[in-house]
């Protein structure tokens, strides 16, 4: 049996509006956002008593999400938002841009700070990592050729 398809990655964060903005601001559209709770999210989860507040964000192309998940119950255990790119089991999440001087102007506006600088791979792609809000490593791809604002 083979994969059909990859729904969405999920991150988890404190401020989920402040998340929303950021996403939105990339290109994401905010697809739906509702509580999740019960006795079937706990099965799922393994976390009894789970309250959480989730916000789905999808690419603008529809083949893409991420679910923002705010955990109001049980709290949180661990804390990955500082690690480095090479921590055990880390998150990144690669998206292509049309103009990556661009949407690294509009999300420094939002707090994203560049991790090391834009860089050129095999004349194929401009490349970069940034700190998006609470830490969350983003990767962003520009495909070379197209118009860019260097």
């Amino acid at each position: 049996m083979t994969v059909k398809r990859m729904d969405n990655v999920g991150i988890v964060v404190e401020d989920i509006d402040t998340a929303i903005g950021f996403f939105t601001e990339l290109g994401l559209e905010l697809e739906g956002r509702a509580p999740i709770e019960g006795d079937w999210a706990e099965g799922v989860t393994g976390l009894r008593g789970m309250r959480v507040e989730i916000a789905m964000m999808r690419t603008p192309d529809g083949h893409g999400r991420i679910e923002m998940s705010r955990f109001l119950a049980p709290p949180v255990v661990a804390d990955h938002r500082n690690a480095p790119v090479n921590a055990l089991g880390y998150l990144r999440v690669m998206f292509t841009v049309e103009d990556i001087d661009d949407t690294l102007a509009r999300l420094g506006k939002r707090g994203a700070e560049l991790v090391g600088e834009v860089v050129e791979y095999e004349d194929t792609y401009r490349l970069c990592y940034i700190r998006g809000p609470e830490g969350i490593l983003i990767g962003l791809a520009q495909e070379l050729g197209q118009q860019t604002s260097r």
